[in-house]
């Protein structure tokens, strides 16, 4: 499939205002590929694809978990938030055959982070962070933090995901926090 390919797809399977997002993160991690040396052609998409079951009902999200096999933890089980990642991973790969791992878990990883993340991996998890439409408390932090270094930019974001979730007394999956802790230490 080509990229226009997958832009249609998305664009029948969410709002408007998730397909712009997309779009952006698209461009956002282009750009970030660029700087950093990855794959621009995987990044832009990872990034057009990394929403694309944000928009499914949860119970279909559930079934598409369930037809790869997956088993949620207790953690994902109780954060419906999270399965989009979860099941947008599981949907390119059965659904649009992408068999190229490194996209599959920019997709997969792209809302918790994980422990040794590729730098494909990191790029997404920025630029769905830093997307032209992002407007919250401290994206230019992320943004300027962004343009410095990845793992700066992994640091700002885990350390402001994880803050939210404790102060909203929502569960914070163990591959974030694990995430966090390498590269604070930086190993």
């Amino acid at each position: 499939m080509k990229l226009d390919d997958y832009k249609e797809i998305i664009r029948s399977r969410m709002s408007e205002e998730r397909y712009i997002h997309s779009i952006n993160v698209a461009t956002e991690a282009v750009f970030l590929a660029k700087k950093y040396g990855a794959d621009e052609k995987k990044a832009e998409i990872a990034g057009i694809l990394h929403d694309i079951t944000k928009e499914t009902p949860k119970e279909e999200q559930l079934q598409i978990i369930a037809m790869d096999g997956i088993i949620l933890d207790d953690v994902e089980k109780a954060a419906p938030k999270l399965w989009h990642s979860i099941s947008g991973a599981a949907f390119i790969k059965n659904q649009l055959q992408i068999t190229d791992e490194d996209i599959i878990n920019a997709v997969r990883y792209h809302t918790t982070a994980r422990q040794n993340m590729s730098l494909l991996e990191k790029v997404i998890f920025v630029a769905d962070f830093t997307g032209a439409e992002r407007n919250y408390p401290g994206v230019e932090i992320m943004r300027q933090k962004s343009y410095l270094g990845l793992e700066e930019a992994m640091a700002f974001g885990l350390s402001f995901s994880i803050k939210d979730l404790a102060e909203r007394n929502k569960p914070i999956c163990r591959c974030t926090i694990d995430a966090f802790n390498q590269i604070i230490i930086g190993k």
